[in-house]
């Protein structure tokens, strides 16, 4: 069912996005096309040397857009999933906190511990079939994996850090063992397509890490923040230390003089306006402008390749058409 409602969703967006080139995307002005393309009477002369950065603008304006729909609705999709992946499943965490993950648990109890993140996989496999069927440029769907994978990273560790319920050793046994299958869904894609989005989960797994570790009141400060979770501030660790609890052995946190260096570190970064924030922000910028796409782009033949029904009957787009000699 999946696939068919993203070749529907598709098929509305292309069809709005065809049906735009009567109207211009916001801060675009498209006088100039609608006065060709349009076949309006008051055709408006444009000096040579324009048509081809007007084209170019139109061309960003477009490309941007239809990138930004493709990637929110992408993370609309796998949003609701996210939200059940930061916990474990109630009947799966008791068998998790018995040591039964690792002796008799049934393949059913395994298969429904790790099912929210297999049906994420599943849409990223099924997102990643639908930009190779539609010929989209690998440099494209590597931009949109390492914004995915962002986002994936905030909404993970940004509910770890204000659910205190979460903060638990065997939960990070679950969280960890999810991440593992995003982590072969990063190998299956490849790097052709997958490109540095695994790097993006490096707040989450960091936090993971540490939440699994044992025999943390032996760590120092030290080891904590540059061997263990370099990439976390003073406050993320802060905030992790203190919720961690330990539902399946019963050991401690982090020794309390590293706390109070913590403490002390953290006073020093309010005294000097670091920001106190814990949180991560996502960030749905555009991440490429269409310089970068052509560079990325092999050199292609137009001359062997067959316009669409929608360009070739469109007499503004006839200087695409093969010609006859």
């Amino acid at each position: 069912m999946a696939p068919q409602r993203r070749r529907s969703s598709s098929a509305t967006l292309f069809g709005r996005m065809t049906q735009s080139f009567r109207g211009a995307p916001q801060g675009v002005n498209l006088s100039l096309i609608n006065g060709t393309i349009g076949g309006s009477d008051s055709l408006r002369q444009v000096e040579a040397k324009y048509p081809a950065l007007l084209f170019k603008q139109q061309l960003t304006a477009y490309v941007e857009k239809i990138y930004g729909m493709i990637r929110d609705n992408l993370k609309k999709e796998i949003s609701p999933l996210l939200g059940l992946c930061i916990q474990a499943p109630r009947t799966s965490r008791a068998s998790l906190v018995k040591g039964a993950s690792r002796s008799v648990a049934s393949t059913a109890a395994q298969q429904t511990l790790i099912a929210h993140w297999q049906g994420i996989v599943k849409s990223l496999g099924n997102f990643l079939d639908t930009l190779k069927a539609n010929h989209v440029p690998p440099f494209l769907v590597r931009k949109v994996f390492i914004q995915i994978f962002s986002f994936i990273n905030v909404q993970l560790f940004n509910s770890l850090l204000l659910r205190r319920e979460c903060c638990s050793f065997s939960n990070g046994e679950y969280v960890k063992a999810g991440l593992a299958e995003l982590e072969h869904w990063c190998y299956k894609a490849t790097d052709e397509y997958a490109g540095s989005a695994w790097d993006e989960l490096k707040h989450i797994r960091q936090a993971i890490g540490f939440l699994v570790i044992h025999q943390k009141p032996k760590k120092t400060l030290d080891e904590i923040s540059h061997d263990l979770c370099p990439v976390l501030s003073i406050q993320q660790l802060y905030r992790i230390s203190t919720m961690y609890w330990d539902d399946k052995y019963g050991t401690h946190s982090v020794s309390p003089d590293v706390i109070s260096n913590m403490r002390v570190l953290m006073t020093e970064d309010s005294n000097n306006a670091v920001s106190s924030s814990f949180l991560l922000d996502d960030d749905s910028s555009i991440p490429f402008s269409v310089d970068d796409i052509s560079k990325s782009m092999e050199q292609i033949d137009i001359s062997d390749i067959e316009p669409p029904p929608l360009i070739r009957e469109n007499s503004g787009f006839s200087f695409l058409l093969p010609r006859a000699d």
